[in-house]
């Protein structure tokens, strides 16, 4: 694999353009210019975010929390599909893993009596690691697999979601799940933010944490062999890079930042139930990626909020029309499929690399046509 193919890929999906595989193994500055952009970039977005909770009523920020535990998984989801190629059907059994993590845990530290940040911090912590372990053993035993036999194997995964947590029902609470016991918002905020403007902020943080991990995974020497991985496993093998080891380790990074998305919603919705991470859900996670534009973390973004905001939207319309209430039920749920089905159709047409490589493209259109005003 050349420099010119990879830096053309990478500027394809919306990246910067990065070294070739073989500069990988050298040393880095760990805070470069362009690390630091992006830190002061990631941080002036999280203070807007976090200011824009102060105009939302509470719904609306519980709904900017749920975007924000999408958009972890989204953003892992992306990463694993585009550095490494691999495909996974069910992103949902490590959202569920980190989810369960933290409920259990959370619970287990509140009938200790532990109050405060350790509260709030250990079981988010917890959902990491576990769900980090879960991806790297599903990752061992799918590195050797490609194409459909990989997808058939977290496919087979978050369909058995329901029949473990029915079989440990005593740990797990069945098909009802558990509820969780969480750390409300401090005291001292009490009389300023609502509970749900103080779960935005902590879901904000999370995202935002993902976000930078990710985007300096991608500019890292780990995130260029990855790169090298995905366009030729036998050149990647020849330049020194173990491919089984790389996969392992995306799928590892990727079932953690996941894990985190889980731990979030849990957080949000003091609850943690098989339900909430069926094959459905499973399922718009990948269209989410694909629509958003795969390999990119924005698009990742443009996905999580895509999944948050359409089932909104249908439900107000199909509440403004004057509909019997046997349709509307009909309807519910099952309209979000079709229009995700389709939705994901029109975008493949107009726009194959997805929202983030349609807007990508349009901003080189600008900028060609500004230049050539300008030249005249």
């Amino acid at each position: 694999m050349t420099t010119t193919t990879t830096a053309a890929r990478a500027a394809d999906a919306g990246d910067a353009p990065m070294p070739s595989p073989a500069d990988a193994p050298g040393p880095r500055p760990r805070f470069t210019a362009t690390a630091r952009g992006r830190y002061a970039v990631a941080a002036a977005g999280l203070v807007l975010a976090i200011g824009a909770t102060f105009l939302l009523d509470p719904y609306r920020n519980y709904l900017l929390s749920l975007a924000a535990a999408y958009v972890c998984a989204t953003a892992g989801l992306t990463i694993l599909i585009g550095r490494t190629g691999q495909l996974s059907l069910g992103h949902a059994a490590f959202m569920a893993t980190g989810a369960y993590g933290f409920a259990l845990t959370s619970n287990a530290l509140a009938e200790a009596g532990i109050e405060g940040p350790v509260l709030l911090l250990v079981p988010f912590l917890v959902a990491v690691i576990a769900a980090t372990a879960f991806g790297t053993l599903v990752g061992a035993a799918g590195a050797r697999l490609h194409g459909p036999y990989l997808a058939g194997l977290t496919l087979a995964i978050v369909l058995a979601l329901p029949a473990v947590t029915s079989t440990f029902s005593g740990l797990l609470g069945g098909d009802q799940g558990l509820y969780v016991r969480t750390e409300r918002r401090p005291e001292v905020l009490s009389a300023v933010i609502a509970n749900e403007q103080w779960q935005a902020w902590v879901a904000l943080v999370a995202a935002a944490i993902v976000l930078v991990l990710l985007a300096q995974l991608g500019r890292s020497p780990s995130g260029i062999r990855m790169q090298a991985v995905r366009d030729d496993t036998a050149a990647a093998r020849l330049s020194g890079i173990d491919p089984f080891r790389v996969k392992v380790q995306a799928f590892a990074i990727s079932a953690g930042a996941a894990g985190l998305g889980g731990a979030v919603l849990a957080y949000v919705t003091q609850a943690a139930s098989p339900g909430a991470y069926g094959l459905s859900f499973s399922l718009f996670l990948l269209v989410a990626v694909v629509v958003g534009g795969t390999g990119t973390l924005p698009g990742a973004v443009w996905g999580a909020l895509l999944l948050v905001l359409l089932p909104e939207a249908i439900a107000a319309v199909t509440d403004a029309l004057p509909l019997p209430d046997d349709a509307v039920s009909r309807l519910d749920g099952n309209l979000a499929v079709l229009i995700f089905g389709a939705l994901l159709v029109v975008i493949m047409i107009a726009a194959p690399r997805g929202i983030q490589g349609a807007l990508v493209a349009l901003r080189g259109r600008i900028r060609s046509r500004t230049t050539r005003t300008t030249s005249t």
